[in-house]
């Protein structure tokens, strides 16, 4: 495959990623709009997040199962197409509960996006090319929500709408573009779907999601043993063992639960939950910042600009660094530089030069966490015909990390009071967190054992072999 040619499908694979990744930043500023123009209160608009996150997760292990079954490129265009559909759905809605559908269907859609674009990085790219493929793609968030709320605000003076159809002549040219550049998969490869495991997989993740969704952090214990919030986490809970006792006899199950026996991948989901922390309690720093420094709402959100813009650029770095250093040496880098960001946060909170520096770290330390190095691990060690499916694992435990810091950060901050003693203290609490971080990405395999095991690799399997060939 010609560097042309690699190019060309590194940048579709980077527009459908980051037309996901925008469609969570620009809707940010439509929400009071959404809200006045369908009549709802502030809790039910709050679920046009809600719904997206949960059927995203849902999506994620679905899509991502579905294309190593069924091939990269059928399910990546599938994948498109709900997100394009969804999106006409919210443009064009009479009501709001077909908003909320249509956020549905755009979730399912986007969830297998960015794991099938993982995947396929990890089908047609060389290892001494994957970590710069996959830092690019990483970079994508931060670009997004840097730019998001300044689109969102541009399309927002036409009407709402707008933020959803601008998706649909995106869609179209990744649709366009993309058959000719993706690896396929004849049917005589196609497996038995894990449907059983799908469906109590899906249950666990509703009934978590909504638990950890209800959760109030100004009242936290009182909401905790409320009716909404500690029977769907019990009922989560009690499904795990049904869940292990179904993939352990499914013939091809939805979630291999082998690939846990590796050491390697453990720490790699431990790691992405720990990012997952880290990444939802950005979202509390204009909080602080209004509490610290007496700024208004608005001013305070650009704040962020640190982080969003470190991250960013880190990204794409990051990616460079991990093709010649490895994995084990970004991870503990960036665990280490979101570390020090965090407990700056939490130990000087009123100063203006450490909160910016703080910003920095902690964009830089995100940009080597979610970015490419853990994904890059997952390529590594998981079996080639189950590369998408360790990309959603990725996935899925980041995004129970992001659900369970809004939960966490929200009730160590009420309980010690709000303001700026109560926000410095929960991101004393992250900052923990982050220093158990470095310890895991301490235990990763040396350069030199992920190089033995990227040696392993060099004889391609027979998918490999054909998403290679449909490339040529």
């Amino acid at each position: 495959m010609d560097n042309q040619k690699r190019n060309r499908l590194l940048a579709v694979l980077f527009v459908g990623v980051l037309m996901a990744a925008l469609d969570i930043a620009i809707v940010g500023p439509a929400l009071p709009t959404i809200r006045d123009y369908f009549e709802v209160d502030d809790r039910a608009v709050t679920w046009l997040f809600t719904v997206y996150v949960f059927f995203n997760l849902i999506g994620t292990p679905l899509m991502a199962k579905l294309s190593d079954n069924w091939g990269r490129r059928t399910i990546y265009l599938a994948d498109i197409i709900l997100f394009a559909v969804g999106s006409m759905l919210v443009a064009t809605a009479p009501s709001f509960a077909v908003v909320l559908l249509g956020r549905a269907v755009q979730g399912l859609g986007s969830g297998g996006i960015f794991p099938v674009a993982s995947a396929v990085i990890g089908d047609t790219f060389p290892r001494e090319k994957r970590g710069s493929a996959l830092g690019l793609i990483g970079a994508v968030f931060g670009v997004a929500f840097m730019i998001g709320p300044i689109i969102g605000g541009v399309l927002l003076l036409a009407h709402w709408r707008w933020l959803f159809a601008i998706n649909l002549p995106i869609a179209l040219a990744v649709l366009v573009l993309a058959p000719s550049l993706l690896p396929g998969q004849p049917a005589s490869k196609r497996r038995s779907f894990d449907w059983a495991g799908m469906l109590i997989l899906a249950l666990m993740l509703s009934f978590l999601t909504y638990g950890l969704t209800q959760i109030d952090s100004t009242r936290f214990w009182a909401s905790v043993t409320g009716l909404r919030v500690w029977p769907s986490l019990a009922l989560a809970l009690i499904l795990l063992p049904l869940f292990i006792f179904l993939e352990r006899r499914a013939a091809d199950p939805v979630l291999d639960l082998g690939m846990f026996t590796s050491r390697q991948l453990s720490l790699a989901s431990l790691l992405s939950f720990g990012a997952g922390l880290g990444e939802s309690s950005i979202v509390f720093i204009p909080a602080l910042a209004v509490a610290a420094f007496a700024v208004t709402d608005s001013t305070a959100s650009f704040l962020l600009m640190p982080v969003v813009l470190a991250w960013a650029v880190g990204a794409p770095i990051s990616g460079r660094v991990l093709d010649k250093l490895g994995s084990k040496a970004v991870i503990v880098s960036g665990a280490g530089l979101l570390t020090i960001g965090i407990l700056l946060l939490s130990f000087f909170p009123q100063s203006w030069s450490l909160f910016f520096a703080a910003g920095i770290l902690i964009g830089l330390g995100m940009s080597a966490l979610l970015g490419a190095p853990i994904r890059y691990i997952m390529l590594n060690e998981a079996p080639t015909e189950e590369r998408a499916a360790a990309q959603a694992v990725i996935t899925m435990f980041t995004g129970v990390g992001q659900l369970t810091s809004a939960a966490l950060v929200g009730a160590v901050a009420a309980s010690f009071g709000g303001g700026v003693i109560g926000y410095s203290s929960a991101y004393g609490v992250i900052g923990l967190v982050a220093i158990v971080m470095i310890g895991l990405a301490l235990g990763l395999k040396s350069r030199t054992a992920e190089l033995a095991t990227l040696a392993q690799q060099e004889t391609p399997s027979e998918n490999s072999r054909i998403a290679i060939e449909s490339l040529q």
